[in-house]
């Protein structure tokens, strides 16, 4: 996929801070509007929701799940040229006693601060919603597939983009000069 598309669908997603979630919940649909926070891998979304929510019935570990991320809306834009990203994802419930729950509790309150309540209330639990196939829409005429592939491209220009930031840089700091102070050459005795 062309670098311009990635990061357009890389900036869809931090820029938007909701994303539409469909589910199935005895059989019926549910929709949901969650607030996400991104793994950092971009392969997966943080949701949070309340045990008490009729949708969060339709967040059980290995369910799939539909989801829409769309840029806002505004008196003067034509809604059907909207950039929007829709796809599957796969729900893992996050134990809150692991590694990966207090990761993904960081990134969700470091995107949501007023998260640090909540995410220890004993009814909230956090999901993973682990990203596959889906669609992503520029507007007219400018529709490309999107999938796991997809998402670890977006990781990797952002972690070469990371790099050339770095690049030509003094890394060392004072840190480093310190250090390199202390270096010394042993001599014989």
């Amino acid at each position: 996929m062309h670098r311009d598309v990635l990061n357009a669908i890389r900036d869809l997603l931090l820029e938007n801070r909701v994303l539409s979630l469909a589910v199935s919940v005895d059989g019926d649909p549910e929709a949901a509007l969650l607030p996400f926070a991104l793994r950092e891998d971009y392969g997966a979304v943080y949701v949070q929701a309340s045990g008490l929510a009729r949708h969060a019935r339709g967040l059980k570990s290995g369910a799939r799940v539909g989801l829409l991320v769309h840029a806002a809306d505004t008196v003067d834009a034509d809604p059907m040229q909207l950039s929007r990203l829709s796809g599957q994802a796969t729900v893992t419930v996050l134990d809150k006693t692991s590694d990966r729950f207090a990761s993904a509790a960081a990134r969700f309150i470091q995107r949501f601060p007023g998260a640090e309540v909540t995410v220890v209330l004993p009814d909230f639990n956090l999901y993973e919603l682990t990203l596959g196939r889906g669609r992503y829409v520029e507007g007219f005429a400018r529709a490309f597939n999107v999938g796991p592939d997809t998402f670890r491209e977006i990781s990797a220009l952002d972690s070469s983009a990371a790099r050339s930031r770095w690049a030509g840089s003094d890394l060392r700091g004072a840190w480093g000069e310190q250090r390199s102070q202390n270096v010394g050459v042993a001599k014989p005795a």
